[in-house]
């Protein structure tokens, strides 16, 4: 089970980093360019622009500690309860600022779609399944 939900992180680190790379990038049209790497962080981590990658990077830092502290391998309710949650933050149609600021990425940017494309393959489809077989 273990292997599945490091691919799952793997495919969500691409995604974070395409997402971040775009509202870098929209940033930077604003305000100029990002001169390194800790101011980026710092923006990341403290300015509103970039406040709403917040939620999948706490999915991912989350899916981080869960492989991180387990020594025996995680329980399969515990895999499960990730991809769970990565299918409602993804897919959801809702209108929190996650949610909307994804969907506009989503229609905006090819890459986008493909990255959103290799999560969703690993998670269940509506039956139950995962929707690749």
């Amino acid at each position: 089970m273990e292997p599945r939900l490091r691919d799952l992180r793997t495919r969500l680190i691409s995604l974070h980093k395409i997402l971040l790379d775009e509202e870098r990038q929209a940033y930077e049209t604003v305000h100029g360019p990002v001169a390194s790497r800790p101011e980026l962080l710092g923006l990341v981590l403290h300015h509103e622009a970039f406040g709403w990658l917040r939620s999948l990077s706490a999915m991912i830092a989350a899916i981080d500690a869960a492989l991180d502290e387990t020594a025996d391998g995680l329980a399969d309710a515990d895999v499960e309860a990730f991809f769970r949650q990565t299918q409602a933050l993804l897919r959801s149609g809702g209108s929190s600022r996650f949610e909307t600021k994804y969907r506009e990425a989503l229609q905006r940017s090819a890459d986008v779609v493909m990255a959103h494309a290799a999560v969703i393959k690993l998670l269940p489809a509506p039956s139950g399944r995962r929707a690749d077989p």
